[in-house]
């Protein structure tokens, strides 16, 4: 009995935590009425206890992991110089794929309305951010006056800008400054670690946090959950069979329904994985088969796993419309544009494991003023988004690679429109 609870993975034991909070919270609302024992006890003390405790934690963490992760992404990012137009092309696809996907979920959000009727209220000051602040004020504040400030605070912007820079400088100075490269990439490995840790025991936290939200709700809260996936799913739907194909066609004049066909393995397998780094034999096994020239795809697939998480920035955009209406938030113009660079710039800081994305997106929140326990709320339902969301990452990697590889000469068209079988492919750069 005790290695068969063993054997269940993190995820699953989340969503079990989610059911079961789901189902307490719903309990105490309509079959105990005593106020000392539902509201005392339970509401106001153990589920605020356990889900308070987790969201710190996960708080904990966003800074010094986000920090060092764009110092080590920035660093390795900066090495594409080596080969010119295929690293500038590459990033510029990905971030652009990026801001495509979080501006789509962002518009998604405010018709589909997800947090609309859920009336939560903040438990806590949880940011010094103002909302009603203009585009300058927005573009002046992501430049940090103190660094050191900024990272004691919490002021995500200015620390992703500090974080980008250090990283660039890292990798223009190299050897001569290989010690600092090193402690980065190991403080980013621990906290990593730290990360795994304190995830372990999220089961418990998302119990407590859903026990306590349904406690109160009831039935109610059931629909905005519901729309919450609607708008995730809607989104992810849009970017992998819109907004994919269209790129195709535009820089490629490719067939994208041919691409499809031959890619769906790889889609299917990164859903069952929920982890784009595993997917990455496979991709690249079936790009090389349409016709991509390994010198390109061994570099775009591998980056693309580590800083192209359309899918997670979906996940991001919907999640800030569904807390900002959940709780009577206007983010206004230049918070949505806050929005909008925070998750592109946390796409290169999520690492292509599961549910990561979540920790990045109290970051996101963070930089909003976003209360993160609303994060709590969604946690439970992760995993089945996390499958989906994983299998459009992989997709828009492949997508980037062909366009990549086309606008290279690297690229065999034949090949792709199965004229011929696949073989070596020259390069010739323009």
């Amino acid at each position: 009995m005790l290695s068969k609870l063993k054997s269940i993975s993190l995820s699953n034991w989340i969503l079990i935590g989610m059911v079961l909070g789901f189902l307490v919270g719903l309990f105490l609302n309509f079959f105990v009425t005593d106020p000392f024992i539902k509201d005392i006890v339970l509401i106001d003390n153990v589920f605020y206890l356990g889900g308070t405790l987790f969201i710190k934690l996960m708080k904990m963490l966003v800074v010094p992991l986000v920090f060092c992760s764009i110092i080590v992404g920035a660093a390795s990012i900066s090495d594409i110089r080596k080969i010119g137009t295929i690293g500038g092309r590459t990033i510029a696809i990905y971030l652009l794929t990026t801001a495509l996907a979080v501006s789509i979920a962002l518009a998604l959000g405010a018709l589909i309305e997800p947090g609309a009727g859920l009336n939560m209220v903040a438990s806590a000051d949880t940011s010094n951010v103002t909302l009603n602040q203009t585009m300058t004020d927005t573009l002046l504040n992501m430049v940090p006056d103190n660094p050191f400030s900024s990272l004691a605070s919490g002021d995500m912007l200015p620390v992703i800008i500090f974080g980008l820079l250090i990283g660039i400088i890292l990798a223009k100075l190299k050897e001569e400054v290989q010690i600092v490269s090193d402690f980065f990439t190991e403080a980013n490995h621990i906290m990593m670690e730290l990360t795994s840790l304190i995830m372990k025991f999220a089961p418990i936290g998302v119990f407590c946090l859903m026990a306590k939200t349904f406690a109160g709700l009831g039935f109610e809260g059931l629909i905005p959950l519901a729309k919450y996936i609607l708008c995730v799913l809607v989104g992810l739907a849009v970017q992998a069979f819109v907004v994919y194909p269209s790129l195709l066609v535009i820089f490629t004049r490719l067939n994208p329904i041919r691409f499809f066909r031959r890619f769906i393995p790889v889609m299917f397998f990164a859903f069952s994985s929920s982890t784009s780094n595993a997917t990455i034999p496979l991709n690249l096994e079936k790009v090389s088969e349409m016709g991509v020239s390994p010198e390109i795809s061994s570099f775009t697939i591998p980056l693309g796993a580590t800083i192209n998480m359309d899918g997670t920035a979906i996940m991001q955009g919907c999640a800030v419309m569904f807390a900002a209406q959940a709780y009577g938030m206007d983010l206004g113009m230049a918070g949505l544009i806050t929005v909008i660079f925070t998750a592109v710039m946390a796409s290169i800081g999520t690492a292509g494991v599961p549910s990561v994305g979540l920790v990045t997106l109290t970051m996101v929140f963070n930089s909003v003023g976003l209360p993160v326990e609303a994060i709590g709320i969604i946690f439970g339902i992760d995993h089945i988004l996390d499958m989906f969301r994983t299998a459009v990452n992989v997709t828009g990697d492949a997508i980037c690679t062909i366009i990549v590889s086309f606008k290279n000469k690297a690229m065999d068209i034949d090949v792709f429109n199965g004229k011929k079988e696949p073989g070596t492919i020259g390069m010739d750069f323009d």
